[in-house]
């Protein structure tokens, strides 16, 4: 399987996916820490709901997709936008693993449960708000 991201520069989009969501898209990676705040920022917020969001197995990085041509303009510092040229997900349904077995890649929030993608000006915005709340917090140990 491949992976969503990981914390260094470089960023795959997974293989194609048939049960995955329509595409194309393009998919936003972030550190897991700031996009579990910007998801709860976008939940919470009033804001267009949030897409799709997926995770890599070990939980290091969660994945945003968002409308076709965003890679082209992503400029958001400890981000990555991937163009897709229009291919999905393979995230294929797995049960959770046995004992100490790597988690697979997933959903954070499958298709389905979401709008199809993820607004990016409004997913730029929790991203900002996210990390300035990382660094208030980091601040206070």
């Amino acid at each position: 399987m491949t992976e969503i991201g990981s914390q260094s520069a470089t960023r795959h989009a997974p293989a194609p996916e048939p049960d995955g969501p329509a595409g194309p898209w393009d998919l936003v990676t972030v550190p897991v820490r700031q996009g579990l705040e910007a998801v709860d920022i976008l939940r919470r917020g009033g804001s267009p709901a949030v897409g799709p969001v997926v995770h890599d197995g070990t939980c290091d990085t969660l994945g945003f997709l968002v409308p076709p041509g965003t890679a082209a303009g992503w400029d958001v510092p400890g981000s990555a936008c991937t163009r897709t040229s229009g291919r999905g997900l393979r995230l294929p349904d797995l049960p959770e693993p046995a004992g100490d077995a790597p988690r697979p890649a997933g959903w954070l929030l499958p298709p389905g449960d979401t709008d199809q993608v993820t607004d990016p000006a409004v997913l730029r915005a929790a991203l900002g708000e996210a990390a300035r709340l990382i660094e208030a917090a980091d601040g206070c140990h």
